[in-house]
């Protein structure tokens, strides 16, 4: 497996947040966790990406190498793992280039960043045709193609995607997650997790539900979807 997480553990001050939570993401697989608002989806995310810390006993590895040893930008930079943050995080007073170039701080292989800014804009095209634009100026979802296609300039072994569907229109919505399936087809493996379960177990090939910081079902995103108790709790059947 590419990522292993187990007995994760997280709090925020008094109140748990993840109750050691355990599971694994292999390489170039989409996996996609799936909850209510405050189950915990964001709070796994940024635990693997180092922004927040994890209580004494949680593992966490990724391709055999022990995430906690690493900072924040150290996951980014050494392992390859980029985070999309809900709400999208841009820089507004940067162009949209600049937001793309500021994504590559500690790469050093300057003939294949161009080749991945060519290529994101190939997957983008009104990211090119804004180039010089100041991101703040860009419709919402295009700030979200931004946000993508700078997580992808950062790193592309891993990318950890929180609720990237948020605001768009529901084609834009299909064009998204079009443009993400391109990028795992890569080589890119996508961790998503997305209030809208429909579409996030329709777009993964497994899944986990995570309630109150805990896991308590997992499996193909085909056998999730005719779940009766996902259907109910999270599909509106």
């Amino acid at each position: 497996m590419q990522l292993n997480i187990q007995n994760l553990n997280v709090s925020y001050g008094n109140i748990k947040a993840l109750h050691g939570i355990s599971f694994s993401v292999a390489a170039g697989e989409i996996l996609t966790i799936i909850g209510a608002n405050g189950a915990g989806k964001s709070t796994t995310l940024r635990a693997i990406s180092r922004m927040i810390p994890c209580e004494s006993g949680s593992v966490m590895e990724f391709n055999g190498r022990n995430i906690l040893k690493y900072s924040a930008d150290k996951v980014v930079s050494k392992l390859g793992i980029s985070h999309v943050p809900e709400g999208r995080r841009i820089f507004g007073n940067l162009t949209v280039t600049e937001n793309l170039t500021l994504a590559c701080f500690a790469r050093k292989d300057k003939d294949q960043i161009e080749a991945d800014r060519k290529w994101v804009f190939d997957l983008f095209p009104r990211l090119e045709e804004r180039r010089h634009q100041l991101a703040g100026t860009l419709s919402g979802g295009e700030q979200q193609m931004l946000a993508v296609g700078r997580g992808y300039m950062s790193g592309h072994q891993m990318m950890l995607l929180d609720e990237p569907s948020m605001g768009l229109a529901p084609l834009l919505m299909l064009d998204m997650f079009d443009a993400l399936r391109e990028i795992n087809k890569l080589g890119t493996t996508i961790l998503l997790v997305e209030q809208n379960a429909r579409l996030a177990l329709k777009f993964a090939q497994r899944g986990y539900v995570i309630e109150n910081g805990s896991l308590v079902l997992e499996g193909p995103t085909d056998e999730l979807l005719d779940n009766p108790e996902v259907k109910k709790a999270y599909l509106g059947a």
